[in-house]
């Protein structure tokens, strides 16, 4: 039995029966059911519903011609065929076809064959139905898939994309015709690229100008009226809104004589700076051929600037003071109508601070740097190495100061900070009893102090608030001013900070000192371990995961008379006092030359009358 078993299931007698079973049946055993034969509506006669697609590429009134000599050519076309009858022309005029959006013809005779009203649609070219890949196989097939299939004939191809072949045969033909359109956007690209370099700019129409006849920006005096008004508003603490409903209650025209004025097209004419003089090239570009899509140009392609490359409208000073205006009102903060200049703390042991304008975002890091070092520190710095030893004392040389991160940490004074927010644990807002207080940062001690001021202080945050009798920390908007702190000292926008601080007092003085070069990150637990091997050792301490520098690893703290030193050097002060309340000096090195709010408000009472300015101001 096991040896027939086998000669069974031998591979030999496997092909076998696989033979036998392949020489079929007779053929008069079996029944052939045919197919129903589909007329061959290119040859039958049978009346078919035509569409023609049409596409310019612009639209030039020239491209009309082209046209009609296509509109004409098909209409002869169709009607030569017995059994054609035209249904409609779709055409899209200056539109381009390497993108469906915004074909609004196209999509039209597309929802018209879905409707089945379409029984073939003629174009001239692959190339004039879409210079797509995707979109002309995808749209082929959507075509080819309804019921009845619709046909694309293109002309000079002549192809049928209801044949056999054709999707293989379309396919290579619409990738050439996508290439086709890639090379002509980097030739045009290379083009504009050679003109910018070369000092030959665009010059589209601008409210405020004309254009002679070589293409130069001349003034128009009765539009840069217009332009002058909006910016001296601006600068006098109107927003865009209020400026676009006075512009349209007085009737004044855009450059396209529009006169219903929006928010946009203001904030357009505050921030092109053509006005000013200058001319700024390539602000976008297009990084993809077949979209279309403009990006802003964050230095992706090489910007081009002129200055003075034309006669200007309004001064460049006052059109730097709108840009400060405009970056700041983006945090949220409004238009105020005013520029304020940094103060740094020229006396006593906040010598060098700065102090920080939580609602200025116009203020850069390297201007919190430049207005520190303007206050130059004359103490000699006490070395470490210098600190004599009295006798009887200990020589606590080599000896060092453990940081309090590795020790208890619940109850500390501390602050945590991301690019967005900053927060006061409870024991820093018990410390005063005020809840408003200044920010002052020192970019070289990479230290932050805080001291309590009033309500009125110009630069005054609120850190605290009262709730069932007691102070609790208030979350503060940082987004104009926080940035600023992660550039100076280095962090990772990416991450939280966490930095401990001490409260100092001489007296009535008091004040918070946070050193925030011994910042701890806060890390998500998933990325410890690229965390351990590249750049920091995580701990856990209370259920949370803090990242410390690779430089504490070998260390517990600093030396024992540096650190002394460093508060000595802080502390010290010849008269006792500390004047932790100085009001500091302004530090402004390049003043602008901003119009006088006198004069502004003489124009725009000029402009709208003082009695519309008084209610405005209201």
């Amino acid at each position: 039995m096991k040896e027939r078993s086998n000669i069974l299931n031998s591979p030999s007698s496997k092909k076998e029966k696989i033979r036998e079973r392949y020489k079929g049946i007779d053929p008069d055993d079996l029944d052939i059911i045919p197919a129903v034969v589909h007329d061959d509506f290119y040859k039958s006669g049978k009346e078919q519903r035509v569409a023609v697609y049409v596409r310019v590429s612009t639209d030039d009134p020239r491209q009309t011609t082209s046209y009609e000599l296509q509109k004409n050519h098909y209409e002869d076309f169709v009607n030569q065929e017995p059994g054609w009858k035209l249904i409609k022309i779709y055409a899209d005029q200056g539109i381009s076809g390497t993108s469906m959006e915004h074909r609004e013809a196209f999509l039209n005779m597309v929802e018209d064959c879905e409707a089945g009203k379409i029984d073939m649609i003629i174009t001239k070219s692959v190339s004039r139905f879409a210079r797509n890949l995707v979109d002309c196989i995808s749209c082929v097939r959507k075509l080819k898939s309804m019921t009845p299939p619709v046909d694309v004939y293109f002309e000079t191809e002549r192809l049928h994309t209801l044949s056999g072949i054709s999707e293989l045969v379309l396919s290579n033909l619409a990738i050439q015709a996508q290439e086709e359109s890639h090379l002509k956007s980097d030739i045009m690209n290379a083009s504009i690229e050679m003109r910018f370099r070369r000092g030959i700019f665009l010059t589209p129409p601008l409210l405020g100008y004309d254009q002679d006849e070589n293409g130069n920006l001349v003034i128009n005096e009765e539009e840069a009226d217009t332009v002058r008004l909006i910016y001296f508003m601006y600068l006098y603490g109107y927003s865009c809104s209020a400026i676009a409903k006075i512009l349209t209650e007085l009737g004044k025209s855009t450059k396209l004589g529009n006169k219903l004025w929006s928010p946009s097209s203001v904030l357009g004419i505050l921030t092109n700076e053509r006005h000013c003089g200058d001319v700024l090239a390539r602000k976008t570009y297009t990084p993809d051929f077949l979209d279309h899509k403009a990006k802003k140009n964050c230095q992706n392609r090489p910007q081009y600037r002129q200055r003075n490359h034309h006669e200007a409208i309004i001064c460049r000073d006052d059109f730097i003071a709108v840009q400060h205006l405009i970056a700041n009102a983006k945090y949220g903060n409004g238009n105020k109508g005013i520029l304020p200049e940094l103060h740094v703390i020229a006396e006593g042991i906040l010598k060098g601070y700065v102090l920080v304008n939580p609602r200025w975002a116009a203020f850069k890091a390297e201007d919190y740097q430049k207005a520190s070092q303007s206050i130059a520190d004359e103490k000699d710095d006490i070395k470490s190495n210098a600190v004599a030893i009295k006798a009887g004392n200990f020589d606590l040389h080599g000896y060092e100061v453990a940081r309090a991160q590795f020790f208890d940490t619940l109850h500390k004074i501390s602050i945590t900070v991301s690019c967005h927010t900053l927060t006061f644990r409870t024991k820093c807002v018990r410390m005063f009893e005020e809840q408003f207080v200044e920010l002052l940062v020192h970019p070289k001690k990479q230290t932050l102090v805080v001291r309590p001021v009033t309500e009125k202080t110009p630069n005054a945050v609120q850190w605290s608030k009262a709730k069932k009798g007691s102070m609790i920390p208030r979350e503060i908007g940082g987004a104009a001013f926080l940035p600023n702190l992660y550039t100076l000292f280095g962090w990772d926008m990416a991450h939280k900070y966490r930095i401990l601080g001490v409260k100092k007092q001489n007296g009535a003085e008091r004040i918070l000192l946070f050193h925030l070069e011994y910042a701890e990150r806060l890390v998500a637990t998933k990325d410890k371990e690229s965390l351990m091997k590249k750049e920091a050792i995580p701990i856990t301490n209370s259920g949370m995961l803090f990242a410390y520098s690779n430089s504490w690893a070998n260390t517990f703290g600093k030396d024992f008379y540096e650190q002394y030193c460093e508060e000595a050097r802080m502390l010290h002060t010849d008269r006792g006092r500390w004047f932790t309340q100085s009001a500091g000096i302004s530090y402004n090195p390049d003043p602008l030359q901003i119009t006088s709010t006198e004069e502004i408000k003489n124009h725009i009472e000029a402009m709208i009358g003082s009695a519309k300015l008084e209610e405005t101001n209201e």
